[in-house]
């Protein structure tokens, strides 16, 4: 692969000044990384240029066919003024995955890391150290070819954006409600549900505004064939602490195999949980809760680390999860989880990695 290129802005834009009022996703470095693809040719182009808008041709396939696919991780501040990275590998390796399901050829994962090292160099300033605060990195691969016609694209784009955020929901840690959609699906076995290919969270939008209409924060997906077994949620992966066990919905094509999902059941065995991948029907979630078994729920991802769920509502079964109340795994996972992330304590799993 050829030498990446520098090209800097010559408008450098003004840094946040109050952390409290980054929300997610609405500020974006000066910074970006590009690189292009073309058959026969492969990855070329590798580029550091100014943040700017992108022309596209009106045929361009991936406004017709949807042909994307994207991930998201985020950079923090570390020790003695390192940045750090968590998990890093993984999400370029998931990314190959999606790729690999959508017809998009894929990437170096060592190329792509040094790229997004190169990035994070040059950004360095805009990693926020508050509390809550992060650095979010969005990878993104879009299909190119000016044509109509159903067929993979012979060219891509590929592009690294970074936001510099606070807490993915503005109340924080604060336990979120969630309904459980039983009318649409979001995937089926066979299908992209276990990519993070842009047409799934577009056909999640019509049920998160319908539940948000009803006063909650997001959609609890059941599975496309039966309607009975629980998937993960619009942005989340989801746990539940039943008596004697913390348990997820196993990966069975359908669910996006979340980064923070594997991270969390790691660290709850090394704890000594009893940590378990499995099929879970909302009725044995609905029974649990009337026996009083249902002791927490809590959904897992990049953007909100970890969110306890304080209300879970199915069909008209209201259930009120430890009285609205974060749980005490709940907490300890988001304190560990953010602790190593943060470099506060130490990472005994070695998913960190750090950038002088």
């Amino acid at each position: 692969m050829e030498d990446i290129q520098f090209i800097p802005t010559t408008h450098l834009k003004p840094k946040f000044t109050d952390p409290s009022k980054l929300g997610f996703g609405k500020v974006f470095t000066d910074h970006m990384f590009t690189m292009k693809y073309e058959a026969g040719k492969g990855w070329y182009a590798p580029t550091i240029e100014p943040y700017a808008p992108f022309a596209l041709d009106p045929s361009c396939m991936v406004l017709h066919y949807g042909q994307a696919i994207f991930e998201g991780l985020k950079a923090y501040p570390g020790p003695d003024g390192k940045i750090a990275l968590f998990r890093v590998r993984d999400n370029f390796e998931r990314m190959n995955r999606s790729a690999a399901r959508m017809r998009i050829p894929e990437i170096d994962v060592d190329f792509a890391i040094k790229a997004l090292i190169e990035l994070l160099k040059v950004e360095r300033d805009w990693i926020p150290r508050a509390k809550d605060t992060a650095l979010y990195i969005r990878p993104t691969i879009i299909a190119t070819d000016a044509h109509l016609g159903v067929k993979a694209s012979s060219t891509y784009l590929f592009f690294i954006i970074l936001s510099p955020v606070g807490p993915y929901y503005a109340a924080g840690l604060d336990p979120v409600k969630i309904y459980v959609e039983d009318e649409y699906v979001r995937a089926v076995r066979g299908g992209t549900g276990f990519t993070k290919a842009a047409c799934n969270y577009a056909v999640s939008l019509l049920a998160g505004e319908l539940a948000k209409d009803k006063g909650y924060s997001q959609v609890l997906w059941l599975d496309g064939v039966e309607r009975k077994y629980i998937e993960e949620v619009g942005a989340m992966n989801i746990f539940f602490r039943f008596k004697d066990e913390i348990a997820t919905p196993m990966l069975q094509g359908s669910i996006l195999p979340g980064i923070t999902r594997d991270s969390v059941l790691k660290l709850l065995r090394h704890k000594g949980y009893n940590a378990v991948e499995r099929r879970i029907s909302i009725q044995e979630v609905c029974e649990a809760h009337a026996k009083g078994e249902l002791l927490e729920v809590f959904g897992t991802g990049t953007a909100a680390v970890i969110s306890p769920v304080g209300e879970l509502r199915y069909e008209d079964h209201i259930m009120e999860i430890n009285h609205n109340q974060i749980g005490e795994v709940s907490q300890m996972l988001y304190d560990e989880l953010t602790g190593i992330q943060n470099s506060r304590i130490p990472d005994p799993m070695g998913w960190m990695s750090y950038i002088d």
